[in-house]
């Protein structure tokens, strides 16, 4: 505000002094304040170099809160995204095939179900067999997993290794089953509503 009504001050001035002085043209005026406005700027930062010092010292305290606020934010959002999630127990073959072995994941509280059934297909998806899509349906403790390839995969169910086979219905059956929360006692697969055969 002081700087504001410094300059403000000084250009009445000088047009006082403009038109006092001598009625010169318009193009005479526009050249004299300019030139009197540049010595008058070196005056000037005199009075606001005083104020200056106290801005920077009071944006810093401004600024360092709101660096120590961004942690307090990011921990604030992080309990947050916890709520939205809820642990599930995801079930995978080991490196051997011979055991399904559980992984405790967050996954979305919303459809925990589907999440956990998206984690096992990634998680078997080679460069020749993905899954495209599925759908989970559950009625009175049975669990339907229906299942569509991807257009480009160059394998089909039945031509799974044993192994893979395991890997892959064998996790989802066992991730299914083995969360009591969802009251799944037996898991069907179905391709595009055909049974698959195993």
């Amino acid at each position: 505000m002081k700087r504001t009504h410094l300059y403000t001050f000084g250009f009445a001035g000088l047009l006082a002094v403009t038109l006092a002085g001598c009625g010169t043209s318009p193009s005479g005026f526009d050249a004299s304040p300019s030139n009197n406005a540049l010595q008058s700027s070196p005056a000037a930062p005199a009075s606001p170099e005083p104020d200056a010092p106290a801005p920077e010292t009071s944006a810093s305290p401004t600024a360092s809160p709101k660096a120590s606020a961004s942690p307090s934010a990011a921990t604030r959002q992080q309990p947050m995204a916890a709520a939205n999630t809820v642990n599930v127990m995801v079930y995978q073959a080991d490196s051997q095939c011979e055991t399904l072995v559980p992984q405790q994941m967050a996954l979305p509280q919303a459809e925990p179900m589907e999440a956990a059934v998206g984690r096992v297909l990634e998680q078997n998806s080679t460069a020749d067999f993905s899954v495209a899509g599925y759908r989970v349906d559950v009625a009175n403790g049975v669990a339907t997993v229906d299942l569509r390839l991807a257009p480009d995969s160059r394998r089909q169910f039945e031509s799974l290794s044993s192994c893979e086979r395991f890997a892959l219905f064998g996790s989802l059956r066992e991730t299914l089953t083995q969360n009591p929360q969802w009251n799944v006692s037996e898991v069907e697969f179905t391709e595009g509503g055909e049974e698959i055969v195993l």
